[in-house]
């Protein structure tokens, strides 16, 4: 499932083309994703102006001229493509990408049109339209905790969070009422980086760690970030490439082989927690 990087890059993919656009021609090919479409989707999307496109956690959300935002979650295979045309052009479509692409829309912006197209091959992604002004209310956003890019995220944070906390350190980053959307792949490399055991209880990681475990989250988001996100089977970015992150991963899928850090005689392994694999390496690692 793309995790925050990969969100983010389609992201800075779709704003040059869709900030202060105009929607038209908009087109649904099914009736739903893993939930319904909204009622009138295509006619509520008809002619609003795209204001931008923000992120939160692994949502992308697009606030429009209407009063109502445009939220869209990709699920396990979503994927948005663009495709240049002309003016006129855009009657009724092909789609993109055959009987897997399940919607479509024209985008004008200064006498320029790109038609967009989300694919979703299993279906695991939705889209929604939810009045602007009550967003943060809504059952997707409510409770969500900081983003761990953001200012409100911090070891003070975690160590808060975390206080007299007996599960793990792992499982305990993944909560997203704690912060919001760190996924499997991110939270093995950060705390390989910060050299915490994901075996460790929460509660009973020192406030410095803490400091420092912040600090790698950031880091390693934003170095995924830069290198596109990471493609391990299906996430492609809006031009159809690939991520690149996946080549630097240091403990993630690396299950046998030699740890990375200098000096250290370690092998990284692999456990499971709370259902979803764990990758790290036990001597470097420490409780």
């Amino acid at each position: 499932m793309p995790e925050l990087p990969e969100v983010e890059t389609v992201r800075r993919g779709l704003t040059p083309v869709l900030e202060g656009a105009r929607l038209s021609r908009v087109r649904i090919n099914r009736p739903d994703l893993r939930f319904p479409f909204p009622d009138h989707f295509a006619d509520r999307l008809e002619g609003a102006v795209v204001l931008r496109i923000d992120r939160r956690a692994k949502y992308l959300l697009a606030p429009l001229s209407t009063g109502d935002t445009w939220i869209t979650h990709l699920g396990m295979t979503g994927r948005f493509t663009l495709d240049g045309m002309q003016l006129g052009e855009f009657e009724e479509p092909a789609p993109i990408a055959g009987k897997h692409e399940h919607f479509s829309a024209c985008a004008v912006l200064n006498d320029a049109a790109v038609r967009i197209g989300y694919a979703d091959a299993r279906r695991f992604g939705f889209m929604g339209l939810i009045p602007t002004a009550s967003v943060d209310l809504h059952p997707w956003f409510a409770g969500l905790g900081p983003e761990p890019l953001g200012n409100s995220f911090s070891g003070a944070h975690l160590a808060e969070a975390f206080a007299g906390k007996k599960q793990n350190i792992k499982v305990s980053l993944l909560d997203q009422r704690i912060v919001s959307g760190l996924g499997n792949i991110y939270v093995c490399e950060a705390l390989y980086r910060a050299r915490i055991s994901p075996l460790s209880a929460a509660g009973s990681i020192s406030k410095a760690r803490l400091e420092r475990l912040a600090a790698e989250v950031r880091n390693v988001l934003n170095d995924a970030i830069e290198a596109g996100g990471s493609t391990l089977k299906d996430f492609a970015n809006v031009e159809g490439g690939q991520g690149y992150f996946q080549h630097r991963f240091d403990v993630y899928g690396r299950e046998g082989q030699a740890c990375r850090t200098d000096n250290c005689k370690g092998t990284v392994a692999r456990i499971v927690q709370g259902g979803r694999s764990t990758f790290y390496c036990p001597v470097c690692q420490k409780t």
